[in-house]
């Protein structure tokens, strides 16, 4: 048996998928990356510096807050740049903001319809009205922190290495501040809605990968961890992970240390850190009902609206932190170019990213390396639909196919960030 899908829509890019099955045994199970290779680590050597972030930003339409910033943070690694405290605040809401509003549009707008058996999202929109508006009010708080502080809500223009061109005034963070409480309230509405809906029974063990930062809920620094024991600084993420280039395929692929396939996302962070939730947060993921360690793919689902629980509260902290904070000294102080090689890794809505870079004494890039969180889970997928399609190849084609892409959605893919 043969089972081909040409095109799996609602995912960030274009992907099909294909499977053999001889037997009710899988033969094989592989997404087929329907973008061509796009180039952007060469584009980058040679180039200054400078240009490095601007250019990154660009791989995503959805995340170029999270490739500006690992950009950005792996040059000053690189040169030795520190920055001020206010500046790393304002990263830290750029980069919630930034998950609350990708985690929003895939919640509802991508992967909803999967679990309601609705085909067509003008029909979804139609019979949950309130729900759409609410959902569209979370995405709306997430893009207006981008926006103010990072002047637009596509590709940000105030970041730059050592700190931020232009800050957000006091009365903006205050404005803010006030969107922000007015949206935890919907968030836990729309919460509350999402609980209602039926997730497919499925789990196959796995190891779980993310960052850890002592006392916090980590997005923006720390160290590598997981599940099963990792814990290692991210300098050494080469080390423990490697990308592999299977033959006729455009993405290089990453598997462990153990070269087994491993997972990364909202659902790795959550099964790794809950400990580490807001308040709120936590009395959500309590009231799901889930018992941790979690190895349902599906759940991610979930996972991302808890995190865009945590993420409002998260944000409005820092908020107000940044509302009683002197922000002038985020502005960029002079510093020294120097030659050097840096690392760095932020955790994007789909996972982990990670950059390296080398550059020589006069700021020209002689080396990057981009290492993509979908780019990390595809094996991973893909062995989950291995072990998944088995229990659905009694029924129909029809719903077969429809599994298959609810299952894919689920993951929340960026294949563009994966051919990057």
């Amino acid at each position: 048996m043969q089972i081909k899908l040409n095109h799996i829509n609602k995912i960030e890019g274009h992907a099909g998928f294909m499977a053999s099955v001889l037997n009710g045994d899988v033969k094989s199970a592989k997404i087929e990356v329907k973008e061509g290779i796009r180039l952007i680590e060469g584009i980058l050597i040679g180039r200054h510096y400078a240009d490095m972030p601007v250019v990154a930003q660009r791989i995503c339409g959805i995340c170029p807050v999270v490739h500006n910033l690992t950009s950005i943070k792996s040059i000053e690694n690189a040169m030795g740049v520190k920055v001020s405290q206010e500046t790393i605040n304002l990263r830290k809401a750029l980069e919630w903001g930034q998950i609350i509003h990708s985690h929003s549009l895939h919640l509802f707008f991508l992967s909803l319809a999967d679990f309601l058996d609705i085909d067509n999202d003008l029909k979804l929109v139609e019979k949950y009205p309130e729900e759409t508006q609410k959902a569209i009010a979370l995405r709306e708080y997430g893009m207006a922190i981008v926006k103010i502080i990072g002047g637009r809500v596509v590709h940000p223009l105030t970041n730059e290495v050592g700190g931020f061109k232009k800050v957000p005034r006091l009365e903006e963070i205050q404005t803010l501040i006030k969107q922000g409480e007015a949206t935890l309230l919907t968030a836990f509405e729309v919460a509350e809605f999402f609980k209602g809906i039926k997730l497919p029974k499925f789990e196959r063990e796995t190891e779980y990968v993310c960052l850890d930062a002592r006392g916090e809920y980590a997005i923006y620094d720390g160290d590598l961890v997981s599940n099963r024991g990792l814990n290692v600084p991210v300098l050494e993420f080469e080390k423990n992970f490697h990308e592999v280039q299977r033959p006729r395929e455009i993405i290089k692929r990453v598997e462990s240390d153990g070269k087994t396939s491993y997972m990364v996302g909202a659902i790795a962070r959550i099964n790794n850190h809950h400990k580490k939730l807001h308040s709120r947060a936590t009395q959500y993921l309590d009231s799901l009902g889930f018992s941790l360690p979690d190895y349902n793919p599906f759940h991610n689902v979930l996972y991302q609206m808890v995190e865009v629980i945590h993420g409002i509260e998260e944000s409005l902290r820092i908020l107000h932190i940044l509302a009683n904070s002197n922000l002038e000294n985020a502005i960029t102080k002079e510093y020294q170019v120097r030659e050097g090689f840096g690392v760095a890794a932020v955790e994007a809505p789909r996972g982990t990213l990670y950059y390296h870079v080398d550059i020589d004494s006069k700021g020209y890039i002689k080396d990057v390396n981009i290492i993509s969180p979908t780019a990390q889970f595809l094996s991973h997928l893909e062995d989950d639909i291995k072990k998944y399609l088995p229990e659905i190849l009694n029924i129909s084609d029809k719903d077969k196919e429809k599994k298959m892409r609810a299952f894919i959605r689920a993951y929340d893919p960026c294949i563009s960030c994966a051919v990057h």
